[in-house]
């Protein structure tokens, strides 16, 4: 019997899926996942040229949520993603992060659907990221150091404009011409130049009025920032302890390697630290793994995983206390996105139906 299956195309995802769904999606997903509702290893990543690229594999099976409805919202979900990672990309004019994904039916085991994910992949980051700002910095943030120019730094100014009324953005990367370029994005995604800017698809000038301004020194970003996002490709430290205002949020999002770290290994020791997934941050992050190693703290310094938080565990403590936020990408993210995206297609017609 043929197996028929939905093809879906980066436009045919962004066509589908916002950022505000995306939000409220890995809210969802995380909950889920530290709940005990989802089954999916720790990802497999194998080297590729000389230990210089990589190649990924993240599967996930997810439970349906006790609330799914009618709709399929919460509903179970199948599948994996396949990412590599190549930084010489840029040089041959693609992105350095590709990614696919299967989603498989969950009652028959199925070829559903094949979706390009790099674009689930740039948005769901900035998503989750989203979910653990709104959890974790103070109320009243409203200033933002973004250290990074890429996709990754967009999609970040994307969604945590969505969860704060922000008034400040300040971007630092190391090459003068990707930090200016960013800005010139920023200012121009809606046609307004230099002031307010509100950013991507449909976004809310009420949520994104502010400026932004690159600079010449990461310290000058990320000093007086109440929400400092690490975004960068670096292998080693990049945002020093002292910079860092009593009450910030931090979020970690470079250096997903066990011998790389982005943060210097005192800040990650003072501060309150939460991960997307126990397992994955012990043995995938630098950032964590070095710091056990060389006894600045024990396992037990993680205080919870975000999804944790989404189900009512305490995170801020204090006003004071500075927070970080330790992203890895979880394979439960990627499938439950890609069945989100799967599920409006279908509905609205959207990619092209073929057969196995």
């Amino acid at each position: 019997m043929a197996v028929h299956f939905r093809l879906l195309t980066e436009s045919d995802v962004k066509a589908v899926l916002s950022m505000d769904d995306l939000i409220d999606t890995m809210a969802s997903a995380l909950q889920r996942f530290s709940s005990g509702r989802v089954t999916q290893p720790v990802r497999s990543v194998i080297p590729v040229v000389a230990d210089h690229s990589f190649f990924a594999t993240m599967p996930a099976y997810v439970r349906a949520s006790a609330a799914a409805g009618a709709a399929n919202e919460g509903g179970a979900a199948l599948g994996a993603k396949l990412v590599t990672v190549f930084g010489a990309n840029a040089a041959r004019g693609l992105h350095s992060h590709l990614a696919s994904i299967v989603l498989l039916d969950p009652e028959t085991g199925a070829l559903l659907a094949l979706l390009d994910g790099r674009y689930i992949t740039e948005a769901r980051t900035a998503a989750v990221s989203a979910v653990s700002s709104r959890l974790l910095a103070r109320k009243n943030a409203a200033s933002l150091a973004i250290l990074g120019s890429g996709v990754q730094a967009r999609s970040h100014l994307e969604a945590l404009a969505r969860v704060h009324q922000l008034r400040q953005v300040t971007v630092w990367s190391p090459q003068k011409l990707h930090r200016e370029q960013f800005v010139a994005w920023a200012r121009t995604a809606t046609g307004s130049d230099p002031g307010p800017t509100p950013v991507g698809p449909g976004s809310d000038p009420r949520r994104t009025s502010y400026s932004i301004t690159a600079v010449d020194h990461a310290g000058e970003a990320v000093v007086g920032a109440d929400i400092i996002v690490l975004v960068t490709a670096s292998p080693t430290p990049v945002v020093e302890d002292a910079w860092v205002k009593p009450g910030a949020h931090v979020i970690s999002v470079g250096a997903c390697r066990p011998t790389q770290r982005e943060m210097d290994p005192a800040l990650v020791a003072r501060a309150r630290l939460f991960v997307d997934s126990r397992a994955a941050a012990l043995v995938e992050s630098g950032d964590v793994a070095l710091g056990i190693q060389e006894g600045r703290f024990a396992a037990n310094h993680i205080a919870a995983e975000i999804g944790e938080l989404v189900d009512g565990a305490t995170g801020r403590l204090r006003d004071t206390d500075v927070t970080i936020f330790k992203s890895l990408g979880l394979a439960v993210e990627d499938v439950t996105a890609a069945d989100l995206a799967y599920r409006r297609a279908a509905e609205r017609g959207i990619g092209r139906e073929l057969t196995l």
